[in-house]
């Protein structure tokens, strides 16, 4: 069964196209939730974009979640995007505003 540092390593190749961080650094992942399912793991993963008119709605929560879909042991991924409450720079990491000059 993926563990959710198995998840975090696969949400962290994905990328916003307009920053060259990965998501997960960016501060985009809220919350990663699993349960239990039949023959292995339902993931719930709670995200947000960095503005509601982000170019990449559509397609990226997609790519979460097929990519998380495709990791060993998950049989379900979801994913819910959210915008409370608001993304800010503040949620970056300390990699991620190193990376992009902020530090």
């Amino acid at each position: 069964m993926p563990s959710q540092n198995d998840v975090i390593t696969v949400l962290k190749t994905i990328f916003d196209p307009e920053i060259p961080v990965d998501i997960y650094e960016l501060g985009l992942i809220y919350e990663v939730k699993f349960s239990d399912v039949d023959g292995g793991q339902k993931v719930d993963i709670q995200m947000t974009l960095t503005s509601p008119n982000c170019p990449v709605a559509e397609s990226m929560p997609n790519d979460v979640k097929q990519k998380v879909a495709a990791m060993n042991g998950v049989v379900e991924a979801n994913v819910d995007i959210v915008f409370e409450p608001a993304w800010t720079q503040d949620m970056m990491s300390q990699e991620a505003k190193l990376e992009l000059g902020f530090l």
